[in-house]
């Protein structure tokens, strides 16, 4: 099984930013009884167009360079067996990729659905109306097995000063069953490293391996 790292905008180096760089080597080193990651398996890259996030540079390098999917919309290559951690604008990304792309899990630390009328984020294209509507039954079907369940857990804190509460929430009513939102105090916007994200990860690798996802 592979894990996928990505980072919110605004990072130069992901692995001094935030938590990225810690949760990388954290997977490369930790285990759980019957999941284990191997080091190559853990995937963190310093992103295009950081600062903007833009989704038209972002979906292609997610696909080709962290998930080894040819040019081919038709061809997944590694998704199936790679979980997706998504921080952020990260999140975002996670979410527009499973529209589309079917993969082993998701993990979602401080997601929202729109652009909070914030400029840079309206121009990023990930939120509606401009980037579309979310396909969010399409998304749940692609994290999760054939019964069409999504294996997807939510970390957000009520604390974050950007995203309120009341967007992670909305998306997790959106995505339905399958779907985990875990609410904290005194997290903010997840920027420090928590122990709550890998016991995330493990999670949702531990409903992957049981499903068969990986």
């Amino acid at each position: 099984m592979r894990v996928v790292i990505l980072p919110g905008n605004g990072c130069t180096n992901v692995r001094n930013a935030n938590w990225y760089g810690w949760l990388e080597q954290r997977l490369k080193t930790d285990s759980r009884p019957g999941v284990s990651f191997a080091p190559n398996d853990i995937i963190l890259r310093d992103m295009p167009d950081p600062h903007r996030a833009r989704r038209s540079k972002w979906l292609p390098f997610i696909r080709s360079e962290m998930l080894d999917c040819k040019d081919d919309a038709d061809d997944h290559g590694k998704s199936r067996e790679t979980i997706i951690v998504g921080h952020s604008s990260g999140a975002e990304a996670a979410m527009r990729l499973a529209e589309t792309t079917p993969v082993a899990g998701l993990v979602l630390v401080a997601a929202c659905h729109t652009d909070l009328g914030e400029p840079n984020e309206t121009r990023s294209g990930w939120y509606p109306p401009s980037g579309g509507p979310w396909l969010w039954e399409d998304i749940r079907t692609n994290a999760g097995p054939s019964t069409g369940d999504g294996n997807i857990i939510m970390l957000h804190s009520l604390d974050d000063p950007f995203i309120p509460i009341a967007e992670p929430r909305f998306v997790a009513k959106s995505l339905g069953k399958g779907t985990e939102l875990r609410e904290f105090e005194n997290e903010s916007h997840f920027f420090n490293p928590s122990e709550e994200i890998v016991k995330a990860v493990y999670d949702v690798a531990d409903r992957a391996t049981s499903l068969g996802l990986n």
